[in-house]
């Protein structure tokens, strides 16, 4: 019989980043740089020791969400997945910078520019390339990596076979980004991210967890 998998937020820094437990336990992403303490923490008030995390998948490459992947991979044992497009983020330690899609995306990535380039992110090695599909069964989760280009070109989303979706930056639901549940305000490619969310709907996706903001059903996206 399989077994439901349990969802916990755990915010490092502005990304919220997810525990999923199912016969195991894996990370979705591994927040801004400097953030292994917090996530001890976190996982102590869980009472989780951290090497029961046995994967880390990573859903793009910008700073704030690879920037503690290599302490948190230290601290874990786990093994980290990306995606072939963007490995490099993380191993190299050079980023992909944010391009506004909307004026209100262009004005945010003034400002946030201003200060990310000088932000140093801990290069670590990716044990598993990612590619269009990968599945989460041998890591205990019932679920599956899918790649779902747009906000970066090897940005990925995990779907769970409950219909939970896990897409990293592909929308976004927290203030100042947005004000209500959209697409991204930041985006290499908007046209991919319109065929990644119609590549969500065809699979039966319900519900949407971004990395900033609080979960939201799929039918508020515009």
């Amino acid at each position: 019989m399989k077994r439901n998998n349990h969802i916990i937020p755990i915010p490092l820094g502005i990304t919220r980043c997810y525990l999923i437990r199912g016969d195991n336990l894996i990370l979705i992403d591994g927040g801004t740089p400097n953030k292994a303490g917090a996530f001890r923490k976190a996982l102590r008030k869980l009472s989780i020791d951290p090497r029961e995390i046995k994967l880390i998948v990573i859903t793009h490459g910008h700073w704030d969400h690879i920037g503690s992947v290599r302490d948190i991979r230290e601290l874990t044992g786990a093994r980290t997945a990306m995606h072939e497009l963007d490995r490099e983020c993380l191993e190299s330690g050079k980023e992909r910078r944010a391009q506004g899609v909307t004026r209100w995306g262009r004005f945010m990535t003034g400002m946030i520019g201003s200060f990310s380039s000088s932000i140093k992110i801990p290069m670590t090695d990716v044990d598993i390339t990612l590619g269009d599909e990968f599945p989460l069964a041998p890591f205990g989760i019932n679920g599956t990596v899918i790649h779902t280009p747009g906000h970066t070109s090897g940005s990925v989303s995990v779907l769970l076979e409950t219909g939970e979706a896990f897409v990293g930056d592909l929308a976004m639901n927290m203030f100042p980004l947005t004000v209500r549940p959209g697409l991204p305000i930041f985006a290499e490619d908007l046209r991919k991210v319109k065929e990644s969310w119609k590549m969500l709907l065809d699979r039966g996706v319900k519900t949407i967890y971004p990395a900033h903001g609080k979960p939201f059903p799929i039918t508020l996206l515009p």
